[in-house]
């Protein structure tokens, strides 16, 4: 695999959600995970495990580096300041179809809530926006099912 790929779980409500995206990120080469917001984490503040995460990861949580920062803001900040590209995933007036983003040296992909999604003070923090085109009558994918596409999305492109 090229080059390091770290995901952005911003405000996800549910552990099931984070937990699949941890499956994902373990098959996709993940670098790290960074949980920001309320995300909830693998383990508690007494270091025990979130039964529903670990029951979706399957044992990824385990495999998968990852922090939690509470604020997003300092995350993609500190991702940038390492030569990080910060990439939202979302319906924005500035995205792009994720089939169109090139995908050079470290990035990160930011996704966001479950209702709300990445918010726009966040989405301008970031370096582009790259979404999921839809073409049914729903306006837009499970987060894990988005995250999926998306990072599979990323080594794909840099195959060629």
């Amino acid at each position: 695999m090229g080059h390091k790929v770290f995901v952005i779980l911003h405000d996800i409500r549910s552990a099931e959600n984070v937990g699949s995206i941890f499956r994902t990120a373990d098959a996709a080469g993940v670098a790290r995970i960074y949980l920001t917001g309320y995300t909830p984490a693998p383990l508690d503040r007494f270091r025990r495990k979130n039964a529903k995460l670990s029951k979706a990861a399957l044992g990824a949580e385990d495999t998968v580096p990852w922090e939690s920062e509470p604020d997003i803001f300092a995350c993609i900040e500190n991702l940038k300041k390492s030569g990080v590209r910060v990439i939202a995933v979302e319906q924005h007036p500035r995205a792009r179809s994720y089939t169109d983003a090139k995908s050079e040296g470290p990035i990160a992909c930011v996704f966001g809530n479950e209702v709300d999604g990445v918010p726009k003070e966040v989405i301008e923090e970031c370096d582009d926006v790259i979404e999921v085109p839809m073409f049914g009558t729903k306006e837009s994918l499970n987060v894990a099912v988005c995250a999926g596409i998306i990072l599979f999305n990323t080594r794909r492109a840099e195959n060629g």
